[in-house]
């Protein structure tokens, strides 16, 4: 049985939707800084992959926590396009683990590690939608898919 992938297309054609657009290639191309033909003649592929969103691989991850991290990892990989999101919410080291990671402008998800028996663990247990306060009033934020229950106090907006 083929199972879905872990991450679907974003419609960026709708009005309002903005995924960081241009930029990438037009402003390097043709300058008077490339002085080589081949450096003047180069692909037109931008760097950034725009139109992607992960949050199913990231409640896929939640969804995982308490198992062995070998086969969460495996499966992951199979049903992804790159492995790269995987690493933006399970940290590689200790150095890079953080309580809560913000993916995009205003979703957030619990940081995740592997512990030293290769369980899948959460860097922040505890850590839940109620402790948390929107940064902005004019977007919707969520934690781990959930929307923030506080409304918007530029005094209590948390700095993350």
């Amino acid at each position: 049985m083929i199972k879905k992938p872990l991450f679907r297309k974003v419609n960026t054609t709708a009005r309002g939707v903005h995924h960081r657009s241009g930029g990438d290639f037009s402003d390097a191309r043709n300058t008077k800084a490339q002085k080589s033909f081949q450096g003047s003649h180069q692909s037109m592929h931008g760097k950034h992959l725009r139109g992607l969103d992960y949050t199913p691989l990231f409640l896929f991850l939640l969804g995982k926590v308490g198992t062995e991290w070998d086969s969460v990892y495996s499966e992951a990989v199979s049903r992804l396009d790159r492995p790269d999101p995987i690493f933006w919410l399970v940290a590689r080291s200790e150095r890079e683990r953080r309580d809560c990671v913000r993916v995009g402008e205003s979703s957030y998800f619990s940081g995740l590690y592997v512990d030293e028996d290769g369980i899948l663990r959460k860097v922040s247990p505890e850590l839940s939608v109620e402790d948390l306060h929107p940064l902005c009033g004019c977007c919707t934020h969520t934690f781990n898919g959930k929307p923030f229950i506080h409304r918007y106090d530029p005094s209590r907006a948390t700095a993350l």
